[in-house]
Order: C-alpha cells, then sequence, then structure tokens
C-alpha cells in the first residue's frame, strides 16, 4: 500500500508546480519534501520525478498516480461531508474565496443569514480573484469559491470541480459625461464614440480583460488602456471623475443607483454568470450547502427586497 501522505504531496507539487511551493504551503521544509518525495518513488519502484532546468515535472507514472489519488480523496470528502451531515448542528470551518464585487454585494448579507442559523461555523473569507482562488481551490486551500465566467468565454471545467449558477449580473458601459452617442444609435455606437477616450480595464491574463478586449475589437477599435486595476470600486471613480470609460457590472452598485451614465452593450454581451464552486465529493457537505443556501437567498433578497 501506498503512504497517503506522500500521495496528497505527489498531487501538490502537481497543482502547485514546485517543491518549494508546496513547502511553503505546509509549512514545510523544501527538504522534507524532496525527502518524502523519494520515499514514495521507492515505494512505487518507479521514477516519479524528471528534472526539467532548476524545477522538477512529475513522469507519466507519477501523473497515474495523482489521478487516482484524487479519487481516493474525493471520496474521504464524501466520508467527511457523511459525518457532519450525521450531526444535529453544523459545525467547523469554512474557507470561502470571493472576487470583489461579490464579497462586497453577496458575501455580507449571507454571512448574516449564517450567523442567525448556523452559529457554531466559522466563515473564513479570502478577497481573491477567481484565476487565483480556482486553482487555490484544488490545491484545498479553499473550500468555496466565487467565481466568474464572461459572455464567450468559458471557463475551463477540470473534472475535481463542481459549479454550481448563482446569477447572470448585468454588464453595462459606463460612459463618462458628456455621452456623444444617442440613444437611437445602439450599443455598438456608443462603443465607438469612446475610441478615443482612456480607459480603465483589468489587468491582463483576466478573463475580464480579454472579454473586454474583444468587445472594443469587435467594435472596431483597439482601447486606449491607460488604468489596470482588478478594484471595480476604482474603475467607478475614474468613470465618475471623467478620466475613463468602463465595463462595470450591476453587482457594483450593491443596490443602489447608479452614480455614472450606463448604456446597454451588444446583444449577446450583457450579462457574466456568477457561480459558486468546490470540489467533487463535498456537495453534500452540511457547511457547503448552508453556504450555498445563505448565497442564493442573498440574491432573492436583491431582487425581491419586500
Amino acid at each position: 500500500m501506498f503512504d497517503l501522505h506522500r500521495l496528497r504531496l505527489l498531487r501538490e507539487l502537481k497543482h502547485r508546480g514546485t517543491l518549494a511551493a508546496v513547502a511553503t504551503a505546509l509549512s514545510y521544509a523544501p527538504s522534507s519534501v524532496s525527502q518524502q518525495l523519494s520515499q514514495l518513488e521507492a515505494e512505487v519502484g518507479v521514477p516519479l520525478l524528471e528534472p526539467v532546468g532548476r524545477r522538477v515535472r512529475l513522469t507519466a507514472q507519477a501523473e497515474i498516480l495523482v489521478f487516482h489519488t484524487e479519487a481516493v480523496l474525493e471520496r474521504l470528502e464524501r466520508a467527511e461531508a457523511d459525518i457532519a451531515a450525521s450531526l444535529t448542528d453544523v459545525t467547523g470551518p469554512l474557507r470561502v474565496a470571493s472576487f470583489q464585487t461579490a464579497a462586497l454585494a453577496l458575501v455580507p448579507t449571507a454571512l448574516g443569514l449564517l450567523r442567525d442559523q448556523h452559529p457554531r461555523l466559522r466563515v473564513h473569507v479570502t478577497h481573491m480573484e477567481p484565476e487565483q482562488a480556482l486553482p487555490a481551490l484544488q490545491a484545498r486551500d479553499f473550500d468555496l469559491v466565487l467565481a466568474e465566467e464572461y459572455p464567450g468565454n468559458p471557463n475551463s471545467r477540470p473534472a475535481e470541480l463542481e459549479q454550481e449558477v448563482l446569477l447572470d449580473d448585468t454588464l453595462h458601459l459606463a460612459m463618462p459625461q458628456p455621452a456623444d452617442a444617442r440613444d437611437a444609435d445602439g450599443p455598438t455606437a456608443a462603443l465607438r464614440s469612446l475610441a478615443d477616450h482612456p480607459w480603465v480595464m483589468e489587468p491582463e491574463g483576466t478573463a475580464a480583460r480579454h472579454w473586454a478586449m474583444t468587445l472594443c475589437r469587435n467594435a472596431s477599435f483597439e482601447p486606449d488602456v491607460r488604468f489596470e486595476t482588478t478594484d471595480l470600486l476604482l474603475h467607478q471613480r475614474l468613470v465618475e471623475q471623467k478620466h475613463a470609460a468602463a465595463f462595470l457590472p450591476g453587482l457594483v452598485w450593491s443596490g443602489q443607483p447608479p452614480t455614472v451614465t450606463l448604456r446597454q452593450l451588444p446583444r449577446g454581451q450583457r450579462t457574466r454568470r456568477i457561480f459558486t464552486v468546490i470540489r467533487r465529493g463535498r456537495s453534500q457537505h452540511p457547511a457547503i450547502q448552508a453556504c450555498r443556501n445563505a448565497l442564493l437567498r442573498t440574491v432573492t433578497l436583491r431582487s425581491d427586497p419586500t
């Protein structure tokens, strides 16, 4: 039988990329991680790592081991969920990662619902963009992640993750005053009217930036991106002060009236999808179910405040 602890270290290496990253995440010395993996190689009887420059990568046999390790860990998570479900109260820690607008507009209300219904549940929330949060979920740094998906830019769907739709959030063109295009001119004309105006967008490499650049290019111009940040409240403020145009989602306003001129986007580009993501085997865990229910209830309260 292979040592499960060492198998988990091999899995961590696949997801985190380097021995140093595994050691940091698990509070080990890098030499200890290396020693444990060497012992696993001796148990298996074949090489599991091969050098690539100053780093190492998994061999084909190591990838096979990781595949089966994922199945074992998923089964153990199902066992944990079954044990938790057998208890009379929802307790313990729940680690959640959320991007900014969901953290501002949804998470506080959901936390209040959880506090009232399950006072012994300890929820830890980290502000993190989906590009970093989803790999961290796979690496078991979080139990649930709030993520987003932009039109025409579907996220990858690793087999070990499960997602559940939370809501569709309307996307707008936020125009600095004065707006040059008339309502009758249509969404594409409104976009083109800002072709020579500075823009604020999320950084390169994010799904939001890829979507925004594609939208502008489809309107036949290359945007002048002067400002880059994941902070959508700063996007909002730059538009308010007439420094930039932006694409802003409805959640930015958190139920309050918009403070800038908003125009509709072209058809097929008007909403982003927001969903919760967990690891397979966790969907029946009471803490996960409680958190998802609280988030869904929050969405309902936003759409029907009465």
